[in-house]
């Protein structure tokens, strides 16, 4: 098992930026591909950006370019800095994990990752 919490969630201007850390225990982080999703009001979650075990990093277009995606593996904690934030990033941001044995996949789709956060506000004003 591995549990995940995120944190770094809050409310910011349009523009604005915002840095959400998810801290993972109970198995060897270094093990897992780890990945941002997010889900807005009405929608269905979507793939925000995941970084490989080996620090390989994919992104959505939608926010390719302003955010970045990061891992500590000494913290086990993985990161995403968001910047130029817009209102449509308004969103529940979720924390994943998957297991590979690859150092540079890392999965898109969400089917494919085993353990998830409980989820962070994030809320951008216009």
């Amino acid at each position: 098992q591995v549990q995940l919490v995120e944190s770094g969630g809050g409310l910011v201007q349009a523009g604005g930026s915002l840095r959400l850390s998810c801290a993972a225990s109970g198995r060897t982080f270094s093990n897992y591909a780890m990945g941002w999703f997010r889900q807005a009001p009405g929608k269905e979650r979507e793939f925000v950006a995941t970084v490989s075990r080996g620090a390989r990093t994919y992104y959505a277009d939608s926010v390719k370019g302003r955010f970045t995606i990061s891992r500590d593996n000494a913290k086990n904690t993985v990161y995403l800095q968001m910047n130029r934030l817009k209102p449509e990033d308004t969103a529940v941001y979720y924390c994943a994990a998957h297991t590979t044995d690859t150092y540079y996949y890392a999965a898109y789709n969400e089917q494919l990752y085993d353990y998830w956060g409980q989820g962070t506000q994030v809320t951008v004003s216009s």
